[in-house]
Order: structure tokens, then sequence, then C-alpha cells
């Protein structure tokens, strides 16, 4: 039984993406019923949607979308949510009604696409403390670069449970692993982060990739985090961008066939329940 850790789910008649503007191939539609033919026969028996980077102004709009889809689609277990660590006048009111929502787990406020030192502001610091201290995880989504400023927000936030997104999006394409792998070692030090094995088509070449391409990545995490700390994710349906639904979780299942009955349970399923209190 699967837990998808990391699908996005986005109504562009309901909502507004900027992002989706510059990627025709994604801005429209994708919700559950898209989802349910993109996953086919595998068994996923959970999902946790993660926000999709809507307007700001639009996240409680994000939260209540998703939790009429859960309506009509239960397999939808928890909610990251978006809330604007920055906003000091708005955040505690912001994190205090989410708090009232009992499917909203997480927060997630995007670090890739900032400059350097965004994450390591005294706000952005204190508003990761505020969201562990209410009870929420924080999903860490950076790229390699700047994995050196998340091991220092990371260690300034001991209370907080942190949750890697897309393995810390390595450059594949470029073949540049080496200081992206001494920053997941150092990372996967601190006890309370967990790492999401996904993301990793769309930062390969899709041209003849193969799973050599992506299997030192998923070896450096699985070393480094171990199966309990490690968890399935798709990051649909971005991933389309590279492959299908299908392309991925076969790469996994692969990649974890020796495993023992034990190790791809808590990949599969364990570790995200864990960490997101399902």
């Amino acid at each position: 039984m699967i837990v998808d850790s990391h699908v996005h789910f986005w109504d562009t008649a309901a909502l507004h993406y900027p992002w989706l503007e510059e990627i025709p191939s994604l801005d429209r539609p994708f919700l559950t019923e898209h989802y349910r033919v993109a996953t086919g026969e595998i068994p996923i028996v959970k999902i946790v949607f993660v926000e999709a980077n809507c307007r700001p102004g639009e996240a409680r709009r994000e939260v209540d979308l998703i939790e009429h889809l859960a309506e009509r689609e239960p397999r939808i277990a928890a909610i990251v949510a978006f809330a604007d660590l920055t906003d000091t006048r708005a955040l505690a009111e912001t994190l205090d009604a989410l708090a009232l929502r009992p499917s909203v787990k997480g927060i997630r406020h995007n670090i890739q696409g900032q400059p350097a030192g965004f994450c390591l502001q005294d706000t952005f610091v204190n508003g990761v403390r505020e969201a562990g201290r209410r009870g929420f995880t924080f999903d860490l989504c950076a790229t390699y670069d700047q994995l050196g400023e998340v091991v220092q927000l990371v260690r300034q936030s001991p209370d907080t449970r942190f949750v890697l997104d897309h393995c810390g999006k390595p450059a594949i394409r470029d073949r540049r692993a080496e200081a992206w792998r001494k920053d997941i070692v150092t990372l996967a030090q601190q006890d309370n982060v967990a790492c999401k094995l996904s993301g990793l088509l769309t930062e390969a070449a899709p041209e003849g990739r193969s799973d050599d391409d992506l299997l030192p990545y998923a070896e450096t995490v699985t070393a480094s985090f171990g199966p309990n700390r490690l968890m399935f994710g798709s990051d649909w349906p971005v991933l389309t961008l590279a492959g299908s639904y299908g392309d991925w979780y076969r790469f996994t299942e692969r990649f974890t066939a020796a495993w023992t009955a034990d190790e791809r349970s808590d990949f599969y399923a364990g570790t995200a329940a864990r960490v997101y209190g399902l």
C-alpha cells in the first residue's frame, strides 16, 4: 500500500497560478479525476497534497478547494498549506487559522527561487519555529545550491519537523553532485529531517535517460536518511514534464527491489504516515 507524499492539484478556472503561464502543458486544471487516470492500478491509499504556489492572497481558498476535493476523493489525507513566513503582522493569525483545520498537517513557503540569505533572515526562521510550535511540519523546497543555508535553518529550528522535497533538487543534467552530496549527508545528520524521494525525473535530461542517471542520487539520500526517514512522492503533475506516473513508480520499484519488506513498507507508506500524522 502506498502513500503518495507529494501531489499537487490545481484548478486554473478557480485560482491563479502565475508560474504556470510559462509552462503551457501544465496550464490547465489537474484534479482528482486526472490523478486517478494517471495512477491507474497503482495501489495508492493516501495522498498528501502540497500547496501549488497560487497567488499568496488565494492560499486559504486553495485549502478550501482541496478540502472540497477530499469530499469525493477520500484518499486525500493531509494538506501542506502555504503561509507567508515573512508577513510578520499576519503570520500568527494565519497559522492559528490553519491549525483549526484538521487536514492541514504542514506548511510550505518555497525557498527555491529566492535570493541568497532568504531562509536565514530572522522573520523566516521565526516563522518556521512558529509553525513547529503549532505542530506543523515544514516542507523544504530548495535547490541544490541552497542546501547549505537549509542546513543552517534546520539547526536553528530544532523543534520543527522538516521534510526535504525532491531530494534537494540536485543538478542531474549538469552532473554536479559533489557539493549536493556533502550537504545531503550533513542535513541527514539532523534527526528532525525526513526526505522525499521525488522530483528526480524532472531534474534529469529527458533525452536518453536511464536508471543510471538517477541511481547515484537515489542511493545517496537512501544511505543518508535510511528508509525510515525516506518517503515515496510523485510530484504529480509536474513529473509529466519528464515522464508518466508509471515511469517514476516503476523506477522506485526497481530501486527498492532488494530492500526488506519492512524497509519498503517504511518508504512507501510508514515514513509519510509518521511524519505527517496520517
